[in-house]
């Protein structure tokens, strides 16, 4: 029998290369939890595609633990999920996640953009908190006997400089990713707190200044034309609120000389 060196170098570079590939394109989520409510539940990973949730992968947590693992062959945000109930964002990306859920906080960690996205996600956690004891800080003082108005005015003049750190932190964290999944999805997550969809002068900075790549993400292509049209019926709303307020005074107007010309 001949022995062909280059088939065995072939063979060896098919096989080092399904090797990459498989090391290079997988996720391995390993996870924690101390909530003692999920121990024998589902959690499921899911993403939206076309308006509907779709269950990427799943585990049970037993004794505190679950695991989940799989191809990643693109870089996609998914949602933690048990039963309907949106637990936390994880960036499904190449690499070993470690997640921890407690009742302090929730937390994925170990891979470039979940370390990114937590690190953001703390920073705007802790301007809320600030901005959360600054409210109970307003109600201490005037049960304390401090001037309510001068309390309100001092208290309101650090929750705006809170709120300007809190959308600056926000922006530059969006611009900095427009090019890759981190920006569209904080950018989504930002305009979910909305009550429904508008164009705010924060989210208006943030499209003037995005690219065509950011623009072209779905979420961001869907959001902004509901919020266009949102914005044309609120602009509609008031135009008609004018009219009637315009008509209401006219006809006053008109009321009052009506009066005036039967008194003469």
């Amino acid at each position: 029998m001949v022995f062909d060196s280059r088939h065995s170098i072939l063979g060896m570079l098919v096989a080092l290369l399904a090797l990459f590939t498989s090391c290079s394109s997988t996720y391995q989520i390993t996870g924690n939890s101390d909530i003692t409510s999920l121990d024998g539940k589902k959690l499921s990973l899911r993403t939206l595609e076309n308006g509907q949730w779709v269950e990427v992968d799943s585990a049970e947590v037993v004794h505190g633990i679950f695991s989940m693992n799989g191809k990643a062959d693109t870089t996609r945000m998914v949602t933690l999920y048990f039963d309907n109930e949106g637990l936390m964002p994880i960036i499904l990306e190449n690499g070993d996640i470690s997640v921890s859920i407690s009742n302090r906080s929730l937390q994925a960690q170990g891979t470039p953009m979940n370390d990114a996205l937590y690190d953001f996600i703390s920073m705007r956690n802790s301007l809320e908190l600030q901005m959360g004891l600054l409210n109970s800080r307003e109600a201490r003082l005037i049960m304390e006997g401090a001037n309510p108005e001068f309390v309100h005015v001092q208290i309101q003049q650090e929750i705006d400089s809170l709120n300007r750190q809190m959308n600056a932190l926000v922006r530059s964290f969006i611009s900095d990713n427009y090019n890759n999944i981190l920006g569209p999805s904080v950018f989504m997550m930002m305009c979910s707190s909305l009550p429904y969809p508008i164009l705010t002068d924060e989210i208006e900075a943030i499209l003037n200044s995005a690219p065509e790549s950011f623009l072209n993400q779905e979420w961001v292509k869907d959001f902004v034309t509901k919020a266009k049209e949102n914005m044309m019926l609120i602009e509609e709303n008031r135009r008609m609120m004018q009219n009637m307020e315009e008509e209401r005074i006219l006809q006053q107007r008109n009321q009052q000389n009506m009066a005036t010309e039967r008194n003469r």
